[in-house]
């Protein structure tokens, strides 16, 4: 007698019994479960699971798509590997490196080649890639002895991952094969090179652009924005961490194995004050008719800390800096404009009074005194207080907020008396040559500790809000990202393996039965391949000290 085991599948609330070794594939097929989008994976009791998973247990499954974040870094990953499969094909012994996201893609570079890449080539890995998807190869998972997974990347002449593995100390590590290509991606994969049927490769500065589904509708590809200020500042920040000789994880955890973590430091810290420093003499160059600096970015990047220390810099160079916030401009809470769902969109730019700000503005810059608004979060009403601003010629004026790069913001400031700044976490260093560290998730990492330690939120409270915070940053503030005079990179190539102590327990507080708990999963085994960097070398004005706390700022 077949023994069979009771699954439930909420995506329509129905259940049934299988055989034990069925597929989460099989599942589906039978229970005949439909999603916008073509399924590429599953929560299999709030864990991630890819669809080739053998059930042997009672489970509550949720089969998820593009749509879902678990199932975009899916099929990304796959992506990720079907071009290195395409790459090696076409030019064996080339290297392939993925650098980081960029004009709604991700920008790679292939080296080791006669000569750069031109069109060309481009369009023939391209069209291998589609050959490939046409062929529907499976990419199939397996599971050794990490000593053996080892030899298989050494054989490959892979030595980042090599590095990482080695560092790492598991017994057992799974890894990926397609057609003879053995890959290792720190998370699951689509079935079959088949399900990847949409994307687009494009040349790109001296690589090439890989085009991704849109998020919400993945049968189209993400139209490519043009970000040249944000591709530059990524290429900088590459370049200091060659001088550094790290460009993977496995590199920084030889740096911290080998005690060269306080040098790391010292010089990522020197390199941040030298380009805060950069952008104060550019503002003073301009101190004649430049009145008002404006600075914005998504949550968690270090907005504050980075105003801070520019304050310093400006102080040095003989301006006296005023702080003003946009909070103070908020519309009273029956005039703030409602989202889809009839909820108050306090993030929505007409959640702000954009007159009163621009003719305080203006008369600030005239010389007048202005009495500044307040806002009460408890009552949502604006009130005056009596406190004034009053702007002497040595002042310049400091606004932090998300909206400052919008151009509706400050519609009626001219242009030469604004300076835009955009401040991000945009990680430089990547797991090893074909995986990303995700900006996303060093911003996430950094509000997880922030919340815990200052506002008393858990892991999960956290998590469960970060998707809409998400939808709030692209909306509000990517789309402008552009317009900024200057970009800041806040991200400290030491920072993550500095946050993994902190992090770590705060993230095993969430518990199997709660919806986060998945995403919890996949940053602990993020943090696996971390060696710690203890921060007792870290100065007090260090952004990451606003999340790790020891800073010498008031917030």
């Amino acid at each position: 007698m077949t023994r069979t085991i009771h699954i439930k599948c909420t995506n329509n609330n129905s259940s049934k019994c299988y055989p034990l070794g069925t597929t989460l594939l099989e599942v589906a097929q039978d229970l005949q479960v439909k999603l916008p989008n073509r399924i590429l994976g599953a929560l299999v009791n709030n864990k991630l699971t890819e669809l080739t998973y053998e059930i042997y247990h009672p489970k509550t499954i949720e089969f998820i798509d593009y749509t879902h974040p678990d199932g975009m870094r899916m099929y990304i990953r796959s992506l990720s590997f079907l071009l290195f499969k395409a790459v090696d094909d076409l030019y064996p012994g080339a290297k392939l490196r993925i650098e980081h996201s960029v004009s709604k893609g991700i920008y790679c570079e292939v080296h080791n080649t006669k000569s750069e890449l031109n069109i060309q080539d481009v369009l023939e890995i391209g069209q291998h890639m589609h050959k490939i998807v046409n062929q529907d190869l499976p990419f199939i998972r397996r599971e050794e002895e990490t000593n053996e997974v080892i030899k298989l990347f050494e054989a490959q002449n892979q030595p980042d991952k090599t590095a990482l593995l080695t560092h790492r100390g598991q017994l057992y590590t799974p890894y990926y094969k397609l057609d003879g290509h053995v890959g290792i991606h720190y998370g699951y994969l689509v079935p079959s090179s088949g399900y990847l049927q949409v994307f687009d490769l494009n040349k790109y500065y001296n690589g090439l652009l890989l085009q991704i589904p849109k998020r919400w509708e993945p049968s189209k590809l993400a139209e490519l924005v043009i970000q040249n200020k944000m591709f530059d500042i990524f290429q900088e920040y590459t370049q200091w961490n060659r001088v550094l000789q790290v460009s993977n994880l496995g590199d920084l955890n030889h740096a911290a194995e080998c005690g060269k973590a306080e040098t790391l430091i010292k010089v990522s810290e020197a390199l941040h004050e030298k380009k805060i420093g950069q952008i104060a003499d550019m503002i003073d160059e301009r101190k004649k008719n430049l009145k008002l600096v404006l600075i914005s970015g998504p949550s968690s990047s270090g907005k504050t800390t980075f105003g801070h220390r520019l304050a310093i810099q400006f102080m040095v160079a003989g301006m006296k800096p005023l702080n003003l916030s946009l909070d103070n401009y908020f519309v009273d809470r029956e005039d703030t404009p409602l989202d889809e769902n009839g909820e108050y969109d306090f993030e929505a730019l007409d959640a702000l009074d954009i007159e009163l700000f621009n003719q305080n503005m203006l008369d600030l810059f005239a010389g007048k005194e202005v009495e500044i608004p307040k806002f009460s979060f408890e009552t949502g009403k604006r009130y005056f207080a009596g406190e004034t601003l009053k702007m002497e010629e040595d002042n310049i004026l400091i606004v932090e907020g998300i909206h400052g790069l919008n151009p509706q913001l400050t519609h009626l400031i001219p242009n030469e008396s604004k300076f835009k700044i955009y401040v991000s976490a945009l990680t430089s260093v990547n797991l090893d040559d074909h995986n990303r560290i995700l900006t996303t998730d060093n911003r996430l990492i950094r509000r997880i500790v922030r919340d815990y330690k200052y506002r008393n939120y858990s892991a999960q409270d956290t998590l469960s809000r970060w998707q809409s915070v998400r939808r709030g940053e692209e909306k509000h503030i990517f789309p402008f990202q552009e317009e900024a005079d200057v970009m800041f990179n806040t991200a400290l190539l030491y920072e993550l393996s500095v946050l993994k102590p902190l992090a770590e327990p705060i993230l095993l507080e969430v518990q199997p039965n709660q919806q986060e708990y998945a995403e919890a999963k996949r940053l602990l085994n993020f943090f696996s391949y971390f060696k710690p960097i203890q921060p007792i070398e870290i100065p007090p004005t260090s952004i990451v000290r606003e999340f790790l706390g020891g800073s010498s700022f008031n917030y």
